[in-house]
């Protein structure tokens, strides 16, 4: 595994299965100023799946992305296409109605037959293939879920059914048929290739270091003007704060073990989620396969959620949550030696879905994709064919249910709650986190340290080199937390993270933390 954060290739310490099994995708950077039809930020699934579509309806379009394509966290998924949502059919139902829940089902299965079609049409090898995925009951969850999801997805349109001696694991399971998976690098590489042979630009390498209605200007100082301005940045990098009262960010953990071949058959699985440790947003546990080498497949194992640097509830801190994530796997899944440890960010959305549109408070040619919900291959792909259609001028129908202005009533609750953990999380960090000495930090260890009167992060790597950053994350000023797993500063707040040389990786946040020392 790579030992070093190089926020170019991957967010994190941690390199994915899809990062190191796939080229590196990287083009120039942009040198010149430019104009275009639509700029697109974010070289991830959603920037290039939007870029794909408007080239493909004759826009010229141009990409920029500050790290490499996929390096955000279309790297670090697990790459699972799916109509079986994190949040159950009947709940989606009681929020939005049947007609709405329908138009969530056709959505998810519309961007499988996308990329299906996309992938046929490119002639894209990334190890697509249809197949079954089976929603099992977590033991903490004692109701009859899976029979009201059979009732409520089969009211939205969805081929599902309750199978008894699941493959795979013993036990009932609803089973949702016509799923997917695949490579997801290798597949943006395809749709990066097609993006360039339609005449679309993509420069890597390029941080936007203003977005406005006008376009972008990078940190170097060229500009992109545009008609119409897309930021597809996971965590929408050009809003300050609207999204965030909406949205909170998860950490989220994947194991990648040796299985023997063909040991398990092709198939997604999920479990119902965790109620004992957070019943609002149950944490769950999702595995697949993945063909490996002739004598072993790999077992893709993910869980152990918690909020973006808040690891109190559990007391369990980040690096510690592949253990959980071992031995709940072994309980199910006969695994042998562990190969890929990494983790991904998810953004949980207030009701459950995407917020996909024009960008609240802004200019009506500025548009954001964002809000996952950790089902982000699907969401990122719906969400560029409705980006495409405003783009155009042409109705879609999905535009009211996934607008970014939407505030649903029943769950203003959930948003106060939100609301409240932000400045509980900045004031107990802020005023009660506990200051260390610079001294006593030892090599591969962190802390915050007050110097000047200024609270700092502060991080020795294995060979003693000191790196100091602000404290502060530069979007509004909540305190950022070491996270020991990934090697980076963390905020708790909205989701913020940065490397240890201060690099901004995932968003809100578009600035780099003050970096005080390097290398030293």
């Amino acid at each position: 595994m790579n030992q070093n954060v190089n926020p170019e290739i991957t967010a994190g310490q941690n390199t994915s299965y899809w990062t190191s099994t796939a080229p590196i995708l990287a083009t120039k950077p942009l040198k010149e100023n430019l104009e275009t039809e639509v700029v697109i930020v974010g070289g991830g699934l959603a920037g290039l799946s939007t870029a794909y579509c408007l080239c493909q309806a004759g826009k010229q379009v141009v990409v920029v992305e500050d790290g490499n394509l996929g390096s955000g966290e279309t790297g670090r998924t697990t790459a699972h296409l799916v109509t079986a949502l994190d949040h159950r059919y009947y709940d989606l139902e009681k929020t939005f109605g049947e007609e709405k829940t329908k138009l969530v089902a056709e959505s998810h299965r519309m961007a499988i037959d996308f990329v299906e079609k996309t992938i046929q049409k490119e002639k894209i090898e990334c190890g697509f293939e249809r197949l079954p995925g089976y929603l099992f009951q977590n033991p903490s969850d004692k109701g009859n879920s899976l029979e009201k999801e059979l009732v409520a997805a089969t009211k939205a349109g969805l081929n599902v059914k309750i199978i008894e001696n699941t493959p795979g694991i013993k036990g009932n399971a609803l089973c949702f048929y016509e799923q997917a998976q695949f490579h997801p690098l290798l597949y943006i590489e395809g749709l990066s290739r097609a993006i360039q042979e339609k005449g679309g630009k993509i420069f890597t390498g390029t941080h936007a270091a203003k977005i406005d209605h006008e376009g972008i200007t990078s940190l170097d100082g060229f500009t992109v003007k545009a008609d119409h301005v897309v930021v597809a940045t996971n965590s929408p990098v050009n809003n300050l704060l609207t999204m965030f009262v909406k949205q909170y960010a998860f950490r989220t953990y994947v194991i990648g073990a040796l299985i023997p071949k063909d040991s398990l058959p092709k198939a997604l699985w999920w479990d119902t989620g965790d109620f004992g440790k957070e019943a609002q947003y149950a944490p769950y546990h999702y595995f697949r396969t993945q063909p490996f080498d002739a004598q072993h497949d790999l077992l893709i194992a993910g869980g152990e959620d918690h909020p973006t640097a808040v690891t109190e509830a559990d007391h369990v801190n980040e690096e510690n949550r592949y253990k959980l994530l071992e031995d709940w796997t072994k309980q199910y899944f006969p695994i042998e030696e562990i190969i890929y440890r990494w983790s991904g960010q998810v953004l949980e959305p207030m009701d459950g879905i995407s917020f996909i549109g024009r960008n609240p408070l802004d200019y009506s040619n500025v548009y954001i994709i964002t809000g996952d919900s950790g089902i982000g291959m699907t969401h990122c792909t719906f969400g560029s064919m409705l980006i495409t259609d405003l783009i155009l001028g042409k109705e879609n129908k999905w535009e009211k249910l996934y607008d970014p202005n939407r505030f649903t009533w029943s769950k203003v609750g959930s948003a106060l709650e939100l609301i409240k953990e932000d400045f509980v999380n900045l004031a107990k960090k802020w005023f009660y986190t506990k200051n260390v000495e610079l001294d006593s930090i030892q090599n591969g260890q962190a802390g915050i340290v007050k110097l000047d009167g200024s609270k700092c992060g502060a991080y020795r790597d294995g060979q003693g080199n000191l790196f100091l950053v602000s404290a502060e994350c530069t979007h509004l000023k909540c305190m950022v937390l070491w996270n020991n797993d990934e090697k980076t500063w963390d905020c708790p707040c909205h989701g913020s993270r940065f490397s240890y040389e201060g690099k901004v990786m995932n968003g809100p946040a578009n600035t780099d933390l003050p970096c005080y020392s390097g290398g030293e």
